[in-house]
């Protein structure tokens, strides 16, 4: 009993102690995306990117909007309401390639087999934002086939072999105005650090209750004899 009550102590400490590396890392990282975030806005090329050296940074684009390949990103909620957020291509000046931009958020229509109408730019336009990487992998159930303008997730090769245009590995929340009354109120990034810290104190509380319960039942013991 002493040697499988000293080992679950360790391995909670150690347990904890990783928890407690693994929030140190995310606030490093919130730092560092606040910090890009912070930076001056920067002009997106046409030419084709490293997503990892754009992500969180303040961009401008300019350019057309594609309004034949938008989609409509399906149950996303804002203030307790259904709705869409609008996803179009906007070809960049000046060069053959398209960066996704997320232009905001829309309330869903009367019912869901009628999405609503959304007004499109049709002219040239500048486009200030903050670059993201989408998600490489998400969770679906039944066939995530792109068969329509109304999309669960997005996916950009997915989206690549659906449109057939080059975009960009990466994809603008657009926080500028484009008189198309939607509503670009981004919630902010959670780090993640907070859930870290609390599975941390967990383990060491599992460490401690055991230590506990170990002098608990040998002091019973003592008295027994």
């Amino acid at each position: 009993m002493t040697a499988a009550a000293a080992a679950f102590c360790v391995l909670s400490v150690s347990l904890g102690n990783w928890q407690l590396r693994r929030a140190a890392e995310e606030e490093s990282a919130q730092a560092e995306r606040e910090g890009r975030a912070r930076g001056a806005p920067v002009m997106l090329p046409a030419r084709p990117i490293d997503a990892d050296a754009w992500v969180w940074r303040r961009v401008v684009a300019r350019g057309r909007f594609t309004d034949k390949y938008t989609i409509l990103l399906d149950n996303r909620i804002r203030a307790g309401r259904a709705g869409f957020e609008v996803v179009t291509p906007l070809a960049i000046e000046d060069g053959d390639s398209f960066v996704l931009v997320n232009r905001g958020w829309i309330a869903q229509g009367r019912t869901r087999s009628e999405p609503p109408t959304v007004r499109t730019p049709a002219g040239p336009v500048q486009i200030d934002g903050i670059a993201m990487a989408p998600l490489a992998e998400v969770f679906e159930l039944g066939d995530p086939a792109a068969t329509g303008r109304v999309w669960q997730h997005l996916n950009l090769d997915r989206y690549r072999a659906w449109s057939g245009l080059a975009v960009q590995p990466i994809v603008v929340l657009q926080t500028s105005e484009s008189g198309d009354e939607l509503l670009r109120r981004w919630p902010p990034p959670e780090s993640g650090a907070a859930k870290h810290s609390a599975y941390a104190w967990q383990w060491y509380i599992f460490a401690l209750l055991t230590a506990i319960l170990y002098v608990a039942l040998n002091l019973k013991r003592a008295r027994a004899g």
